[in-house]
């Protein structure tokens, strides 16, 4: 029981300085930190969207020459 109780304890420690790390070395202050983010969001939600968009459309293409009535036939 003392072994885990000392686990405990370490473990908070080092979230406790862990933590307290991480703010004090942080590149960003939390505003823009979180506006860099919400502007990488939106840039890739783009991507993404304009990928999608565009496998649609050659998706559909595909359908739509399959769907063709003078396509040729297998021997």
């Amino acid at each position: 029981m003392r072994n885990f109780i000392a686990f405990l304890a370490g473990a908070a420690l080092g979230g406790l300085v862990g933590g307290t790390l991480a703010i004090l070395m942080a590149p960003y202050s939390g505003e823009e930190l979180r506006s860099k983010a919400q502007d990488r969001f939106v840039e890739v939600r783009s991507q993404v969207t304009e990928a999608a968009a565009s496998r649609r459309a050659e998706l559909e293409q595909q359908l739509q020459a399959l769907r063709s009535p003078n396509r040729p036939t297998a021997p």
